[in-house]
């Protein structure tokens, strides 16, 4: 059976917080989907001959007990590990869970412009389907869901031609879900996938399915990222560049320092955790980016904005700037000498032309509001809101994270990081109450260090460089940690001194 149609359990820890700053622990470790292997398309078609099957006919007696199912070892293996990986209870707010979420990781998956047909047959299939159907990934596909399994696509087929893609669900015997699968297979047109979800998590099921010609086998009850992970594998190209994840940061009002702590982030992210990334500063008439690394800004972003189909990997290249071996930049040209009026879907094709540069793509969001913004918070791998501890931060956040959660039904909440906290005679929100209101619990509470940040800001540095010894510094590492789901590499010292405080946390097993 497939791995990649097995959720993957949240794993949940507890730690101890330190005072500087409040850190929610509650993030999943998500390995990259599994892509289908390279291999000719199958041709859903019946069986040629009389081949002896290897389940029992219908008359004869089963091979199991009635009501047991068949010995799996794969599925015993996976039903083990899931369940020695379940979540474990921390006392920390639930805020990275959700239907589905931390289930598959599905950064990168990219369902085509297709047709997809499902007959379900189980109110819980059904909803399921519909939910896959409104995610952000499958937003090319166009999904038709209908009541009944494969008799109902048969009868459906036999007057229409098939889709790319058909769905159908079968909770009858294995003899009996193969003779329904030969009779599909007749008013088929030759090239179309077909997925079948059963109730039997048996081996010898799976295989024979596949021998006729079935695409993948899922096991009910189904989940909305499992069934986008299978349809994602089915399409995936091997000859598609590798996809990074992409990680938008927006200020839920302007001055919350958006665009300080995605700089800062992607800085840790690549200086203290080693991973390649590249910030794109999208705020195009008063971007940062380049002030902020000290760098003489170039028409990177626009430049790519106005050609986003000449676009490759050598010319990306030469738009970027290279802050540091690991750090790319994408600068706004920051000029007001242009209206910037550009489509949503160049905006798009752009950020996914630069998520095939490096493992990690941080977005720089300004804070307007357009349909290209709207397209780049919903479309991104993680959201993260930076707010202040005001009131109206606290209505904007709501505002976006309210719709960022209704177009990502499927993913994790945003994350949210409240900057700026304990401005002196400033009154505040506390955190406690600020979180309860948008139903998140801050991620991370970053202190008010204007000196730190004023000189950093006024000198091109980071605050990792500037002060490392910094709460804010611990602050930017901490989330370069969470939302790249990595460690900091654990460094040589007398008693383990100067280790990574996260090293148990994303320990591979």
């Amino acid at each position: 059976m497939n791995a990649s149609a097995f959720p993957r359990p949240e794993d949940a820890y507890d730690a101890d917080l330190d005072e500087s700053f409040d850190l929610d622990m509650s993030y999943a470790r998500t390995a990259a989907p599994a892509r289908a292997p390279a291999h000719e398309p199958l041709q859903f078609t019946a069986p040629i001959g009389s081949e002896p099957s290897v389940f029992p006919a219908a008359s004869a007696p089963t091979a199991f007990p009635s009501g047991a199912e068949p010995f799996n070892p794969v599925g015993e293996l996976v039903a083990g590990a899931s369940a020695a990986l379940a979540p474990i209870g921390t006392g920390l707010p639930e805020v990275a869970s959700g239907p589905g979420y931390g289930q598959q990781d599905t950064a990168g998956v990219s369902i085509p412009r297709i047709a997809i047909h499902v007959f379900a047959e189980r109110q819980d299939t059904l909803a399921a389907a519909d939910r896959a159907g409104k995610d952000r990934r499958m937003a090319r596909a166009t999904t038709h869901i209908r009541v009944g399994g494969i008799p109902a696509a048969i009868e459906t087929y036999a007057h229409e031609p098939t889709p790319p893609l058909i769905v159908v669900e079968c909770l009858k015997d294995p003899h009996t879900l193969l003779a329904e699968i030969d009779s599909l297979a007749e008013v088929c047109d030759a090239g179309t996938k077909v997925v079948v979800i059963g109730a039997t998590n048996d081996i010898l099921l799976f295989r024979e399915l596949m021998r006729r010609g079935v695409s993948e086998y899922l096991v009910a009850p189904l989940q909305p990222l499992q069934l986008i992970a299978a349809i994602g594998g089915l399409f995936s190209d091997p000859a598609q560049p590798f996809v990074g994840r992409s990680i938008a940061f927006v200020g839920a009002r302007g001055g919350t320092g958006a665009s300080s702590v995605a700089h800062n982030t992607a800085y840790a992210m690549s200086e203290r955790i080693g991973a390649n990334t590249v910030i794109v500063d999208y705020d195009l008439p008063f971007g940062t980016a380049g002030l902020d690394f000290n760098q003489d800004p170039l028409n990177g972003v626009a430049d790519a904005l106005s050609q986003p189909d000449r676009l490759d990997a050598t010319l990306l290249d030469r738009m970027m700037v290279r802050c540091t071996d690991k750090l790319s930049l994408f600068a706004a040209p920051a000029t007001l000498e242009t209206d910037w009026d550009i489509s949503v879907e160049a905006f798009e094709e752009v950020t996914s032309r630069i998520r095939a540069t490096a493992p990690f793509v941080v977005l720089d969001l300004p804070h307007i509001w357009s349909g290209w913004m709207r397209r780049s918070l919903i479309s991104a791998d993680e959201v993260v809101v930076v707010a202040t501890p005001d009131l109206a931060s606290l209505r904007n956040a709501k505002n976006m994270i309210d719709l960022v959660r209704q177009g990502r039904p499927n993913d994790a909440p945003p994350r949210l990081v409240l900057n700026q906290v304990g401005v002196p005679g400033r009154p505040e929100i506390p955190a406690k109450d600020f979180g309860a209101a948008l139903g998140v619990h801050p991620s991370l509470i970053i202190p008010f260090e204007p000196k730190v940040f004023g000189t950093a800001a006024n000198n091109g540095q980071m605050v990792l460089d500037l002060n490392d010894k910094s709460k804010s510094a611990a602050a930017f590492q901490t989330l370069a940690q969470i939302v790249s789901c990595r460690e900091l590499p654990a460094v040589a010292g007398p008693k383990g001194k100067g280790k990574s405080m996260f090293g148990s946390l994303f320990r591979k097993g």
